[in-house]
């Protein structure tokens, strides 16, 4: 972004600087779409503007990919489904208003698993996207696209969803940031819905500087979503640099999380490893107890399957989505046929699933002991940040594992979000930090967690940490 905001290069010759790089790497299928043609138009238009002396926007030239769950009016969205093949958006998502209003440049939409349900963008119905760190290994999901985008160079910042992990996860997969903001803070408006009152807009950047620049852009209140927050936004880019520098946090993290059995051992090590200088440099890191760990992801996916059930029941082939070209003899069949042929395998089983729990003999026991847990976990975290800055957690279990490793395995594959669902649970922001490698040089991250609406301050810890641990 400095190169454009310092007139070191124009807004053509990153376009096409980038639209050279999703070429020449197709291989990893991170783009459904790319808008060459218009990018370079907006780039033109854009240098032309610069020319004139006139001001500019905050993210001028800055070329954004979007995941294929985002509205942009005009261009194709499908949720990386069959159900939504060929549908074309007919407005803009807030988010991307307000892109294009400082100045971005919009360069195509990014592979997903469909109905952003996954955690290893294995269940695209347009293939699977491959992580460039490793092109055996998963990116991580459901915004594998996205992450790959900005691991590779395709494109500066990517725009992904984060209902239960799914900005932090495939960030520490791929090693770039990934911040999942508060939930409210940035309008769900034009996002595809997978469930509701966890579902979050998140960012995918290489530096804290440039995450802050994008979120200052896209967060803030917003009529068309009633559940975004009414308070300011900060100016989260320029606050940035007065509040990273010096300040000693006083941090916690879980004790169950880095004991639990299915943490790898090289990623507890290193975590411990970086608590320790953490506590050499002056920051307090306070081990505390976490009884509810193992109920995290039960009630994540009961309360989601639930929620997805109600949102995706509109997916049939009436008024839109796929209709199948069997004949069918009444309305029921038709609409089983349209569900069954629209929907990949994973999407079908967390259907059923929230169907199940909402059903009228298991609603009490699943569904309504799975909000029992959401209202302690709000409790729990009320009760840290009362006392701590912030929350130091892994990301995943493990570092990026290999395509079709876990598919066998559904249980597995769902404790790969054990420690990143939390903060969708309890609706604070939380960032994964780009800070580590395996022995075979895999990368991997840190999650950090902060009190609803505490950006500045989760951002701040995070650009401190990132220089101290010499990644700037």
């Amino acid at each position: 972004m400095n190169d454009l905001q310092h007139q070191r290069t124009s807004c053509e010759e990153a376009v096409n600087h980038f639209l050279l790089r999703i070429s020449e790497n197709k291989h990893l299928n991170a783009f459904l779409e790319v808008f060459d043609q218009e990018a370079l138009e907006r780039a033109r238009s854009l240098d032309q503007l610069r020319a004139t002396g006139a001001a500019l926007g905050k993210l001028h030239g800055v070329v954004v990919g979007l995941k294929d769950v985002i509205s942009y009016k005009n261009h194709g969205l499908t949720a990386s489904s069959k159900m939504l093949k060929g549908y074309v958006s007919v407005y803009n998502a807030t988010v991307v208003d307000r892109l294009l209003a400082e100045g971005a440049i919009i360069i195509g939409r990014q592979n997903c698993d469909e109905f952003a349900m996954g955690s290893s963008n294995e269940h695209s119905a347009y293939g699977p996207v491959l992580n460039d760190a490793d092109n055996t290994r998963v990116p991580g999901g459901s915004s594998g696209g996205s992450a790959v985008a900005v691991q590779a160079g395709l494109c500066m910042v990517s725009l992904g969803s984060d209902t239960g992990g799914s900005v932090r996860q495939p960030a520490d997969f791929c090693g770039v940031i990934g911040l999942k903001p508060s939930y409210g803070r940035v309008s769900r408006y034009g996002l595809i819905a997978y469930a509701s009152t966890f579902d979050q807009i998140g960012i995918f950047s290489i530096t804290v500087a440039d995450t802050a620049r994008v979120l200052e852009v896209i967060a803030g209140p917003d009529d068309m979503d009633s559940t975004v927050s009414r308070q300011p936004v900060e100016a989260y880019s320029s606050l940035l640099p007065k509040t990273a520098d010096h300040k000693k946090y006083k941090l916690a993290y879980f004790k169950q999380a880095l004991e639990h059995p299915s943490l790898d051992p090289e990623i507890r090590k290193a975590i411990a490893d970086l608590i320790d200088r953490l506590e050499a440099a002056g920051h307090t890191v306070t081990p505390i107890e976490f009884e509810l760990l193992d109920y995290v992801v039960p009630a994540y996916y009961v309360l989601t399957t639930a929620e997805a059930s109600t949102n995706l029941s509109r997916y049939d082939g009436v008024k839109f989505g796929h209709q199948t070209a069997l004949k069918v003899d009444d309305l029921t069949d038709f609409y089983k046929k349209n569900r069954s042929e629209g929907f990949g395998k994973e999407v079908k089983k967390r259907i059923m699933l929230g169907t199940f729990v909402l059903s009228a003999f298991y609603f009490d026991a699943y569904f309504a002991k799975a909000q029992q847990i959401r209202r302690l976990l709000s409790e729990k975290s009320k009760d840290i940040f009362n006392s701590y800055d912030a929350l130091i957690s892994p990301n995943a279990p493990c570092s990026a594992f290999k395509l079709g490793e876990k598919q066998g395995d559904a249980t597995e594959m769902y404790l790969a979000d054990i420690y990143t669902v939390f903060a969708n649970l309890v609706g604070i922001p939380g960032i994964s930090l780009p800070l580590f490698h395996t022995k075979d040089g895999i990368p991997f991250g840190i999650q950090l967690m902060s009190d609803q609406l505490k950006e500045l301050s989760l951002l701040a810890l995070s650009d401190q940490l990132m220089q101290s641990e010499g990644k700037h």
